[in-house]
């Protein structure tokens, strides 16, 4: 039995985009831009790579994402994910999911890394540098 309205989230870094999956018209939303609109024009195709590795499974389907939070290539990377997460769900296909992993893990499982701390008395640099010394 397949469900009506499947609601799937996507992380990266400090991005979160919530998307809404039900089956009807086939378009996909986000943030109220229609994805042929979506600025910047490498997100499009990255974005798109989840519908071509999906192929047939994404017909029909229609998406509505909201994202919030992060830079430009950490909201795509969480739109990806919860567009192909949201996929796997409505579809409850295990062959999609392998092939999501296999092409990039990071489409369904989540990244957990974040940056180091800044260190004591070297806050305005990276959080493992030091002061350059000199020999002589």
């Amino acid at each position: 039995m397949k469900k009506d309205v499947i609601f799937a989230t996507g992380k990266r870094k400090t991005s979160v985009a919530r998307a809404v999956l039900r089956h009807g018209d086939g378009k996909v939303i986000i943030n109220d831009t229609p994805l042929d609109l979506f600025e910047p024009e490498f997100g499009r195709f990255r974005i798109r790579e989840v519908f071509m590795l999906a192929d047939k499974a994404a017909n029909g389907i229609g998406i509505k994402v909201n994202v919030r939070g992060g830079g430009t290539s950490s909201r795509i990377d969480a739109i990806r994910q919860a567009i192909a997460k949201g996929l796997v769900e409505i579809t409850k296909d295990q062959e999609l999911k392998k092939k999501f992993i296999e092409y990039d893990r990071n489409l369904i499982v989540y990244d957990y890394r974040r940056t180091e701390p800044h260190k004591p008395s070297r806050s305005r640099q990276n959080a493992r540098r030091h002061k350059q010394r000199s020999k002589r």
